[in-house]
């Protein structure tokens, strides 16, 4: 059976690489006899670059959130001589807005969240999710250039609103996701993962990746 290499960023947080095992664990528990092996691109180990040569015939699912340097240099380069196909990241993805929008309680206005990025496919990315949530979300960057969360909800209180949310368009929990809790807002939604649907999103896109792959050889 074609191994399922799932392939996170890594995180020094101990409850983020907890709910990262969870979401792999789940992914296995979905089905049975699937060979998951859970790896990193950065941070922790092993790394997708260490796992590739050890496998025979697999797919590599990104568990990240868009198309970025990660998937695009780091992932692709590992699979470089195993020609492993690679399955799109689990973002953008409906499952992921209604994921959002389901955990978003009443608010004047809302701020999607989300990793700074310098990648302009990642930037498209938020602003197409941002487009798509109620209102007129604004959008806030944990890091890199851009406008920062902490400053996007000052700007919001400063026009007025009483009741600000926060969509975290992140995966796990870490250094990112903690600073949405001190950055002003009333509310702040769960990790992504904490969605028991993430793991039938990384299937979907596992078995897309192999369909896809498996057409391109006939």
């Amino acid at each position: 059976m074609t191994t399922l290499i799932a392939v996170a960023h890594g995180t020094r947080s101990p409850a983020g690489r907890r709910q990262i095992q969870e979401l792999a664990s789940a992914v296995a528990h979905r089905r049975p006899g699937l060979d998951v092996r859970l790896c990193y691109v950065d941070v922790q180990e092993p790394k997708v670059a260490d796992v590739v040569p050890a496998v025979d015939d697999a797919v590599v699912v990104p568990l990240l959130l868009a198309c970025g340097y990660h998937v695009r240099v780091d992932i692709a380069e590992a699979v470089t001589e195993k020609q492993f196909p690679v399955a799109a990241p689990l973002g953008p993805d409906p499952m992921l807005l209604d994921s959002m929008i389901r955990n978003l309680p009443d608010a004047d206005a809302v701020v999607l969240a989300a990793a700074g990025s310098s990648d302009p496919l990642w930037r498209a990315d938020v602003e197409g999710v941002a487009a798509q949530l109620p209102g007129s979300a604004r959008i806030g960057y944990t890091s890199g250039a851009g406008p920062q969360v902490k400053d996007v909800v000052a700007g919001l209180r400063a026009d007025g609103a009483q009741r600000i949310a926060i969509a975290a368009y992140l995966l796990a929990e870490g250094v990112f996701y903690r600073s949405l809790h001190s950055a002003g807002a009333d509310a702040v939604t769960p990790p992504l993962c904490h969605d028991p649907a993430i793991a039938d999103l990384v299937l979907r896109r596992f078995d897309a990746a192999r369909l896809t792959s498996a057409g391109r050889a006939l």
